[in-house]
């Protein structure tokens, strides 16, 4: 059973050491483009400890970077999770971003 069909294409965003780098803000707004643009599901994930594959890179959307430190994936996890919070609460201008 194929459990992709009739489903919307997701927009995949990928964790990786070489994508780019946003501020809060930026992210934000990244976010904010890809839902005026309709985009119905968002895929992030965080790659493999040996980093994704040539493939993997190529068919995603976007390569995000969190920074050139190394993080565990657990930590990653979170931060990423807060960042999107923090992006749905800069688009819905509520004070949890306070803009430093």
């Amino acid at each position: 059973m194929n459990r992709q069909a009739g489903r919307t294409p997701a927009y995949a965003i990928l964790l990786d050491s070489r994508g780019k780098e946003y501020s809060s803000e930026e992210f934000a707004g990244q976010i904010g483009r890809l839902r005026d643009e309709g985009t119905q599901r968002l895929v992030l994930a965080v790659g493999p400890a040996d980093g994704w594959s040539p493939e993997a890179r190529q068919r995603a959307d976007l390569l995000l970077s969190l920074g050139r430190m190394t993080l565990p994936h657990q930590l990653a996890r979170v931060v990423l999770a807060e960042q999107v919070y923090r992006a749905f609460t800069i688009l819905a201008g509520h004070p949890y971003h306070s803009g430093h």
